[in-house]
């Protein structure tokens, strides 16, 4: 499809000044899944790269749409192929230190029942763990703009409208 697609657009546009296309800015784009257990808690990774915790997911790839990225990530993170489902936020993240800023989306991961849970095949080089925990629970242990971020999620969950957000406001 998405060849076919690409055909349909016809040749790339030329550029009107050579070599303004390279020097655009690029931004990061992740994508992450909320996935719940039935009690309604959200699944939580502890990375062992960061102290924070943080939600199945990743930077996408080059020419990889954030729903690819986010698909892939937790196939690899997690073990299991899950049906990622429809979008809950768009969140533009601000330049900090020496990361670009980044819009951040998030997926609905859905619900895992208890055999799937126990499928759970966390990829060690990338989290020490995982905890089912509330937002409130996970809170002490998350950026305040992620917090900020999953509460918009679960708002999104529970009115069916996606939110768009900067820095989860």
């Amino acid at each position: 499809m998405r060849r076919g697609d690409l055909l349909a657009e016809g040749e790339p546009e030329r550029e009107f000044h050579a070599g303004i296309a390279a020097r655009l800015p690029r931004k990061t784009v992740a994508g992450g899944a909320l996935i719940r257990d039935r009690a309604g808690r959200n699944l939580f990774l502890e990375p062992t790269y960061k102290p924070t915790l943080d939600i199945p997911g990743g930077i996408a790839e080059y020419d990889e749409s954030p729903y690819q990225a986010c698909v892939r990530e937790v196939e690899e993170e997690l073990g299991l192929a899950l049906e990622i489902g429809p979008l809950l936020v768009v969140d533009w993240v601000p330049a900090q230190g020496p990361w670009s800023d980044a819009l951040a989306f998030v997926f609905d991961g859905g619900v895992l029942d208890p055999a799937t849970i126990d499928r759970l095949r966390i990829d060690r080089v990338e989290a020490h763990g995982h905890e089912f925990l509330t937002l409130a629970e996970a809170g002490p242990r998350l950026r305040p703009s992620m917090l900020r971020r999953l509460a918009l999620a679960e708002r999104a969950l529970a009115t069916g409208t996606p939110v768009n957000a900067d820095f989860g406001r």
